[in-house]
């Protein structure tokens, strides 16, 4: 049998393959007369606004200058007051003198998240590692057993913000887990308390929840039972949180085929080792788009908590803009502190990015 042959192309298949990918970004462009247009339109755009964002943000901006007067006589923004106001954005109205203490534990916090979202440290050590975290962290901030006391009516800024989410995020799933599964439950009791609490959480907004536990709290409780401010914003939190997760992991149960509780069942496996062998690994798994959604939602709710008297990033930026030696320049001062609440957001996002990566709910 006489052999095949295909002709060689005239130039090398790499150069064809890099000359297509060199095409491609001009047929997304211009490919069209819709895409040409809204190219022409969205260059003009960046044309007319870039160049005066940049004249303001840096080039007349004034960067590290401590004098207030030179903030009142230039055109540009004022980012020495950001870098002047540093401590008292970031902690608050802590004590001065013991501002080590908060920047340890946004320091702990942070290192403490890098080193969770790696796959090689999801073990049952993990937790007691947090626990012990924890224990530092409220350690520090609060102080006793050697540290000067300070109450929490001082602590602000970054860690209040960084130890809101953590807590009330860490606590609200295993709890929105066991509520799912209540919800879920054929048990008529377990069933309709489980309806009943996560319907009256979503049916309030997060303010309400929030006066409730700091105002309305002190007029039913005796002052001896009475747990401090700073506690009853964070059990609010953790309870919103809790509902709105709850209802995210029950549709992930709900999505999950009938012939895996079939299975389950065939292979003689108890409820709790059938939900946690089976069922909630493939339902969290489903979930991971909306459970990162309402995460990063109550992370960003955690700066309600300024309407009941706790100074998070938020308090914290109000309070020095409150110095009348600055000219209080409130657009950079915002933007550093929706800079913080992005990086937070932007980081959570990217992780669940990485879990549907790594995990796709086909497989």
């Amino acid at each position: 049998m006489k052999a095949l042959s295909l002709p060689l192309p005239t130039e090398p298949l790499h150069g064809q393959i890099r000359f297509a990918k060199l095409q491609r970004p001009a047929r997304l462009l211009f490919g069209t007369p819709l895409n040409a247009a809204l190219t022409l339109l969205f260059g003009a755009l960046l044309v007319v606004t870039v160049p005066p964002m940049l004249r303001w943000l840096v080039i007349d901006a004034v960067l590290f200058d401590p004098n207030p007067s030179a903030c009142r006589a230039a055109s540009g923004a004022c980012w020495s007051f950001v870098y002047a106001k540093s401590g008292q954005l970031l902690f608050g109205i802590y004590p001065f003198d013991e501002r080590w203490r908060p920047a340890i534990v946004c320091l702990l916090i942070l290192a403490l998240l890098g080193w969770s979202v790696r796959p090689a440290s999801w073990a049952p050590r993990l937790l007691a590692l947090w626990l012990a975290a924890l224990a530092l962290i409220f350690w520090l901030m609060g102080g006793g057993f050697g540290l000067p006391e300070v109450p929490t009516s001082s602590w602000g800024g970054l860690p209040v913000t960084l130890i809101l989410t953590v807590v009330a995020i860490g606590v609200a799933f295993p709890a929105g887990i066991l509520l799912a599964l209540a919800r879920r439950s054929t048990m008529p009791a377990i069933r309709i308390g489980a309806v009943v609490l996560i319907e009256s959480v979503r049916g309030l907004p997060l303010l309400s929840i929030l006066f409730v536990a700091s105002i309305m709290m002190p007029l039913f409780l005796p002052e001896a039972l009475l747990p401090d401010k700073f506690v009853r914003a964070l059990v609010a939190l953790t309870i919103f949180a809790a509902a709105y997760l709850a209802e995210v992991i029950r549709g992930g149960l709900q999505a999950i085929p009938k012939g895996q509780y079939e299975a389950a069942a065939a292979l003689g496996l108890p409820f709790w080792r059938t939900q946690y062998l089976v069922l909630l690994p493939q339902a969290i798994r489903v979930a991971i788009p909306a459970l990162a959604n309402t995460i990063i939602v109550m992370i960003k709710n955690t700066s309600l908590v300024l309407v009941v008297g706790l100074f998070d990033l938020i308090s914290s930026a109000k309070a020095a803009l409150a110095d009348p030696e600055w000219p209080s320049p409130a657009a950079e001062t915002f933007l550093f502190i929706g800079a913080i609440f992005f990086a937070l957001s932007f980081s959570f996002a990217r992780f669940a990015d990485f879990l549907e990566r790594r995990g796709p709910a086909g497989h």
